[in-house]
């Protein structure tokens, strides 16, 4: 079985600048949609889609089954035609355009190595079709496979190998084209989980060392959040928020963006003016983005479980936020214990308490016990209603002929 094989040292290539917000128009990205459209009968994939991605930035888009994604990145790669809109590559439309034209190389979740040949000869197997000189086909499928840690098995078939070493081929085959938009759909979903981990590390290193862009799918949020420069999650086929990981996650737009991006405590609000909120059934909060809200309009606070306090009542800080409830259940996972809080309005509560100690592991209250939850009034960020009560316990949506089970 493969290990995790160190890589050669990143050379300091661009790796793209942070950048927030959800579309751009400065005419200067690597990949432009513009009012991007695309329908399968009476199916809507993607609606009305504007983006923009800068050269050199790893971008990911994060989503569940059917929310678009991957149809976006097909029509990217030229897989698919947009029903409506633009796909700009460097400035230029190519909607309408065949894969094979595009700027563009995909690695896909399935390795499609070729069986006989060997991987030498699999990663530059484009390079021959392309009538490529023999010393420049030999100099660049080296230097991919010692970018990608394989150049020692140069000789073997891809059968000789893991599921992790089949994958760094395929990426080192799509590399070795230099193309200048790397499209990737889940490349790394067939693999167990600490190699998973492992090859995420190493696929942003690889990024920053090639400095190309990388346009990313996934529905993993833990994947997202560790290797993008900025992240677009996605549902029924629009972008509900587009920026930079912590962003993300600490300021979500929406309701939906608060319960996919990690475990979310949502709690119905309604803001009462432009400086206040007030908690259902519960306190009257000061915080900077009741400003966003109308009076009387409904919202959500979301407090992270990892920010929250539990404690006995006659313990519970005085100078901050707070909510009463009752332990629902305490669970074990290691490094911190999960409690379930139902407070006021049949709202439950998810906290994090980590481990410190196993005494104060065993002195957590529980269940039945009453208990209050209390957070710092920054560590509280409020929400629209997109819709969706949690995007964990939203029905699973439509998936199209093209994106499966994505």
């Amino acid at each position: 079985m493969e290990g995790s094989p160190d890589l050669p040292p990143v050379n300091g290539g661009p790796s793209g600048a942070v950048r927030t917000g959800g579309s751009a128009s400065s005419g200067t990205g690597s990949v432009r949609l513009e009012g991007v459209t695309k329908t399968f009968g009476d199916f809507t994939a993607v609606s009305d889609m504007d983006l923009e991605i800068a050269d050199g930035e790893f971008f990911t888009m994060l989503g569940p089954s059917g929310c678009g994604k991957t149809t976006t990145l097909r029509m990217i790669a030229g897989f698919e035609q947009p029903t409506a809109g633009k796909v700009l590559l460097d400035g230029v439309d190519v909607a309408g355009q065949p894969a094979y034209k595009r700027p563009t190389n995909t690695v896909f979740q399935s390795y499609a190595l070729f069986p006989h040949m060997t991987l030498e000869d699999n990663v530059g197997f484009g390079l021959k079709r392309k009538k490529v000189p023999k010393d420049e086909i030999k100099r660049r499928v080296a230097e991919e496979l010692e970018r990608v840690g394989l150049s020692r098995e140069a000789k073997r078939k891809p059968a000789q190998l893991s599921g992790g070493q089949q994958q760094r081929v395929a990426l080192a085959r799509a590399l070795v084209n230099l193309p200048k938009v790397l499209l990737l759909d889940e490349p790394l979903g067939a693999l167990d989980l600490k190699l998973r981990k492992g090859l995420q590390v190493q696929l942003k290193k690889i990024q920053r060392d090639v400095g190309i862009t990388f346009v990313y799918v996934t529905h993993d949020q833990e994947e997202a959040l560790t290797m993008s420069d900025r992240i677009a999650v996605m549902n029924n086929g629009k972008i509900e928020q587009c920026d930079d990981p912590e962003t993300v996650y600490e300021r979500p737009a929406t309701t939906f963006v608060a319960g996919f991006i990690g475990v979310s405590n949502l709690m119905p609000a309604v803001a009462t003016s432009g400086s206040e909120v007030r908690i259902a059934d519960g306190p009257t909060i000061s915080t900077p983005g009741a400003a966003r809200f109308s009076p009387n309009e409904r919202c959500f606070a979301v407090v992270r479980p990892e920010k929250l306090t539990v404690s006995t009542d006659e313990a519970a800080p005085s100078d901050q936020p707070s909510v009463d409830g009752v332990v629902e259940s305490s669970l074990y996972l290691g490094t911190s214990t999960q409690m379930t809080v139902r407070v006021a309005g049949d709202v439950r509560m998810t906290v994090l308490v980590p481990n410190a100690s196993e005494a104060a592991r065993q002195s957590l209250p529980g269940g039945g016990a009453r208990v209050r939850l209390s957070w710092l009034p920054e560590h509280m960020h409020l929400v629209a209603d997109s819709g969706d009560d949690r995007a964990e316990e939203a029905a699973p949506e439509q998936t199209n002929p093209t994106e499966g089970a994505r």
